[in-house]
């Protein structure tokens, strides 16, 4: 029987989604979805792009009403599913950062990182001190660099598995189910009930450092995907799937020095789940440069220098990727 749940959000603010390293004591807890009941929490989405759009399409599924905001305005969200019917979200999209409707319980913010000062103004008029943002987005810092624009929330990381992708006629694609793995903490429990849904998986990690680390594991390596300008499909290449266990076991050095406890089979399994699957599969980084919109190489590759440099851990490989990735987006020529 799944559990029912009732959403208090008194006592959700106070504790932070930052977790030290080091696995502790524990398993990964899945989160039953939830019947929400008396005063619903107010949830509001930053950046309705492939991800966001994804999640929200979910949650609003569910019967729990997602505020949107962006860039572009639009009358509805579409989402489509490639083993069900489609999913639209009511709108609209709103623009005008002065025009948002808060404070609110929930922000998912679903924005690049390198769009997180242009999300400055929303964060701004959304977020108070009972309010928890969940970062789904990439890399391993999302607390500190979401935290400096909502310094009064709570900001809860997020480790987002799902592939979705914006078609050219207006709608989003979903290809995979959708997954996401937050830190074990009062907020993050409390954000997950709030998440959850039976289309929507949510688990609590007690090792959340880890688990950040093996998403971002995956986004480093496909980084090479852009400098090829090839899908998935590449790493079928004998000769693609040997420089990428080089990359990632340099990688994953840099991921155990920083605290993490990924075992070395997570090298094979990367670059397995990589070269089975279709050949057509896209990272948001790809369709970024191919539409010659900034790209997440710091948070992404450049972290592994960073953090390498940090720690004395050698990073010949992102020595070479990081410098090319990084004249992709940010040129010049």
């Amino acid at each position: 029987m799944t559990a029912q749940h009732t959403i208090s959000w008194n006592s959700l603010t106070g504790t932070t989604g930052q977790c030290s390293g080091g696995r502790r004591a524990g398993t990964l807890a899945t989160v039953q979805p939830t019947s929400v009941t008396g005063n619903a929490p107010r949830i509001a989405l930053i950046g309705p792009g492939a991800v966001g759009a994804t999640i929200a399409a979910l949650i609003h599924e569910a019967g729990r009403p997602v505020a949107l905001y962006g860039r572009t305005a639009r009358a509805s969200l579409d989402v489509r599913p490639e083993d069900r019917d489609p999913i639209v979200v009511p709108g609209p999209v709103r623009t005008d950062p002065d025009a948002a409707d808060g404070p609110v319980d929930v922000v998912l913010l679903a924005v690049k990182d390198t769009q997180n000062e242009a999300a400055a103004g929303w964060l701004a008029r959304l977020c108070d001190d009972r309010t928890v943002v969940c970062a789904l987005q990439n890399g391993v810092e999302q607390v500190e660099r979401v935290g400096r624009y909502c310094p009064d929330a709570t900001v809860v990381p997020a480790a987002v598995w799902v592939s979705a992708e914006t078609d050219p006629r207006g709608w989003v694609r979903v290809r995979t189910d959708a997954r996401l793995v937050l830190p074990d903490t009062a907020a993050a429990a409390r954000l997950a009930d709030v998440l959850g849904t039976d289309r929507l998986r949510v688990d609590l990690d007690p090792d959340f450092p880890s688990a950040a680390w093996h998403k971002l594991l995956v986004n480093a390596v496909v980084g090479l995907m852009v400098l090829t300008g090839r899908r998935a499909g590449m790493f079928r290449r004998d000769d693609v799937a040997a420089l990428s266990r080089r990359y990632l076991a340099e990688c994953l050095a840099v991921a155990r020095a920083d605290g993490a406890t990924l075992p070395d089979s997570v090298i094979d399994d990367i670059v397995g789940m990589l070269a089975a699957g279709p050949a057509d599969i896209t990272t948001s980084m790809l369709t970024d440069r191919e539409a010659h919109r900034a790209l997440e190489w710091d948070i992404r590759n450049g972290v592994i220098a960073r953090k390498g440099a940090r720690y004395g851990v050698a990073t010949p490989i992102s020595d070479i990727v990081v410098p090319l990735l990084a004249a992709a987006g940010d040129g010049p020529g």
